[in-house]
């Protein structure tokens, strides 16, 4: 068997956790939306909602792609977990909801984990343990 064929479970565990930033990122788009109703300009929120609506499915795309065991899923994953990462910083220190921050930085730092173990690494790069 290929190392195609066998994705470690930690690809798709940080895959799941990664579609979950994108739906979540879905869901706030939707109560862009519905916050648009109540605006007194909806254009501008509505505007915003499509951007995050974009953003979300690039996010939730990378996630499924982990889960289905496809490399080209691990790179978008990463950048995003770096980004996240600093809004953790920030939502820690200067927002001044240490509690939140400190969950959000967990749960970056655990998909970073996932997607630098030793064997994500090793499918990610195509080695197999017959080549060495």
């Amino acid at each position: 068997m290929s190392t195609q064929e066998q994705v470690p479970p930690a690809v798709r565990v940080a895959g799941a956790l990664t579609a979950l930033q994108g739906l979540t990122g879905l869901a706030f788009a939707v109560v862009l939306v519905v916050h648009s109703f109540d605006a007194p300009r909806p254009g501008p929120v509505l505007g915003e909602a499509a951007y995050f609506t974009v953003l979300a499915g690039g996010i939730l795309a990378a996630g499924v792609g982990l889960v289905l065991g496809r490399h080209w899923g691990r790179t978008p994953s990463i950048v995003v977990q770096l980004l996240l990462l600093g809004i953790a910083w920030y939502v820690y220190g200067p927002s001044g909801r240490q509690l939140w921050g400190a969950l959000l930085g967990a749960y970056v730092v655990l998909v970073l984990f996932l997607l630098f173990t030793n064997p994500v690494r090793r499918w990610a790069l195509g080695v197999d343990e017959r080549d060495e």
